[in-house]
């Protein structure tokens, strides 16, 4: 009798064991499951956008009136026409989808992480260059055109993916890509790997590519405007 007693009493304490590590193991898989659906709330904006189905809708940037691009540009036109060429049967606003939207996210990390900040002083011996960073290194404007090479070649169309020149927190010129969305206008960045809506970077916009065509236009964000972009850090 004691011995069936004492196997009765290992038998429930087995089963006391095994149900505290189903449990444990039910808790584990939930966790997984709410960090790949994206509901669990860690990292950083970057990271938590790795899991964003679609980012919250932003107004436009307005423009007022023409502006003249830095002198790089139309040296770097001089090169590469066909990347400043203006089609306008194509669309000058994407269409976001959740796969779109990832897309544009991962491109920008990518070549973040693919490309080393050099200024063009540094590299070349000029205070401005525009060119894609062949080399492995490059600064702001190289980081942005190696960028919307990407996601044209991905099949999104170049009307949508403007270069733009802003004031950055230095109050210094600095390039961007801007994407035209139906949900808004959102700004790929080599000082970060989180997209934002243009609103959010804190940046002074100055004037970006036209969209109608080659000529630039004005975002009417200050008087004196940059002649030239020169951000390589990161």
């Amino acid at each position: 009798m004691a011995s069936k007693a004492r196997d009765r009493s290992v038998t429930a304490g087995v089963g006391k064991v095994v149900s505290a590590a189903n449990h444990t193991k039910a808790i584990g898989k939930l966790l997984s499951l709410l960090i790949v659906t994206g509901t669990l709330a860690v990292g950083s904006t970057a990271s938590a956008q790795t899991f964003a189905s679609l980012p919250e809708s932003v107004s436009l940037l307005s423009s007022h009136g023409g502006a003249r691009p830095v002198p790089a540009w139309d040296d770097f036109c001089a090169r590469y026409p066909g990347e400043c060429a203006v089609d306008i049967s194509e669309p000058a606003v994407i269409n976001l989808t959740a796969e779109t939207w990832q897309m544009i996210v991962s491109v920008n990390r990518q070549v973040n992480n693919e490309i080393r900040p050099l200024t063009d002083q540094e590299q070349w011996g000029v205070v401005d260059s525009w060119d894609f960073p062949t080399t492995g290194y490059g600064d702001c404007e190289d980081y942005q055109l190696l960028k919307r090479t990407r996601l044209i070649s991905a099949g999104l169309p170049r009307r949508a993916l403007r270069m733009t020149v802003v004031l950055d927190e230095r109050n210094e010129g600095h390039a961007v890509l801007k994407v035209v969305t139906n949900r808004g206008e959102y700004v790929l960045d080599n000082k970060t790997n989180a997209v934002l809506p243009w609103d959010r970077t804190g940046y002074v916009y100055i004037k970006r590519e036209g969209h109608d065509s080659t000529a630039w236009v004005s975002l009417g964000g200050a008087v004196a405007s940059p002649t030239a972009v020169a951000t390589a850090q990161r």
